[in-house]
Order: structure tokens, then sequence, then C-alpha cells
């Protein structure tokens, strides 16, 4: 346990570093949850002044268009960096960005066994009624999911892989050159249907923060919900 939370430790500061030299500022927190076959990072207090006036100026897309480009740009060295901390290889890497909130999540996908069944899950959460809103909203928003695999990593962090997401319209638009400009059409069309199908009622817990990146050449996506705390009453 301890050995973990020094590799967590290394983990955000080596996070921590990256952002505030390629970005030009640090986040004011990094929270490091390793579960193999995944490892999450959550930002957050991650904006630079520079962003923080185009936010004024409502101009979002533009932020989210420079962090995904500098992302791209970082990966192979992340992916570099993270697979000697862990002495394991790190397969693929996905971020996403919450700029109202000014946080920021990535998440790494290591070599191992990704089997569904090797994370607990709780007892009060029926996990099939969980995996049918996930389908819902994935089918409001293009098609339902060749798979749907269900990951809980911590108390608070739940990771869902959904595969043959893709619609025709969809890979014409990738192939054609629109990569990015589909991920920023995506993102707030699914946010929308995860809201609209309801998907609390099923977990019993409120949702903190929902945050979506996706492999358009392997057709597949990762979501990661970051829970509330249970209340102080709930047991």
């Amino acid at each position: 346990m301890a050995k973990e939370k020094s590799l967590e430790s290394e983990i955000g500061s080596y996070f921590s570093n990256l952002l505030r030299t390629n970005f030009g500022k640090g986040p004011t927190s990094v929270y490091v949850t390793i579960a193999e076959p995944f490892i999450t990072v959550h930002f957050r207090g991650f904006i630079s002044p520079m962003e923080r006036v185009l936010i004024n100026q409502k101009e979002h897309q533009r932020i989210l268009e420079t962090r995904d480009l500098m992302m791209d740009e970082l990966k192979p060295d992340i992916m570099l960096e993270l697979s000697k901390h862990l002495n394991n290889d790190v397969q693929e890497l996905y971020a996403d960005w919450n700029l109202e909130k000014e946080t920021g999540m990535i998440i790494s996908v290591l070599n191992g066994d990704d089997s569904e069944g090797s994370m607990p899950v709780p007892e009060d959460i029926d996990l099939e009624a969980f995996r049918g809103k996930i389908i819902e909203a994935s089918n409001k928003a293009q098609k339902a999911p060749g798979s749907t695999t269900i990951y809980w990593l911590s108390d608070r962090t739940i990771v869902v892989r959904r595969t043959e997401i893709l619609v025709e319209i969809e890979k014409a638009l990738i192939k054609n050159g629109f990569e990015e400009q589909l991920k920023l059409a995506k993102r707030p069309l699914e946010h929308q249907m995860l809201l609209e199908v309801g998907i609390e009622s099923v977990l019993n817990r409120s949702i903190a923060e929902t945050f979506l990146d996706w492999n358009f050449e392997k057709d597949l996506g990762f979501t990661i919900f970051l829970l509330e705390p249970p209340k102080a009453n709930e047991t």
C-alpha cells in the first residue's frame, strides 16, 4: 500500500511538472488512481492566464483544440515515462477537460488483464441497469455499442469502455480529416444524452464530473465518471 501511494505521488508530481512546463501553469491539485489496467489522473485548478482570457471571450473551443493538439504532441513522452514508472507498457492514453470547473482527466490503459470481473462493484449497484443506461445514451447519440465494459476503479471512479460506436457519417468525417471537429461535437452531445437517460438513478450516487475521449482508429470510446462522496447519513 505504501509503495502504491508513493507511486501515485510520483506520477502526480510528473504530471504537475509536465503541465506547468507545457501549458505555462500547473494544476493546484492532482489525484491519481492506479487500478490496473488503468491509471486515472484528475486535475483541479488547471487553467492558464491566457486561457482565462479566452474563456471570458467565449472561446472555449479554441482552448480545447489547443489542448488536444498539445496532448497529441506529448502523448509518446507521457506513455514512455509512465511505462518506466510502472514497469508495464502503456497501450493507450486519453484526455478530456472541464473548463468551467477548471479540471481535467487523463486515463492511461496498461498492458494486462482488462476483464470486467477483475474489479469489484458495490453491492448496492445494479450493474446491468447501469450498463443499460450507458447503451441507451449511446444509442440516442449515435448507435448501440458493440460492447460495453464497466470497470469500478475505486469508490469514486468508474471507467466505461464502448466499442463499435461510430456510424457511417462519422467514419466518413474521420476519413476526410475532421477528427478534431468530430470530437468537439461529440463531447457535448454525449454529455447531454447521459443526462437525458438519468444515469444517476441507477448509481445511487451523484456524479461530480464526466469525461469522454475516443480512439477513432479503433472505433472505441472511454467515459470516466467521478462520483460525489456518499452523504454523511449514508452507509
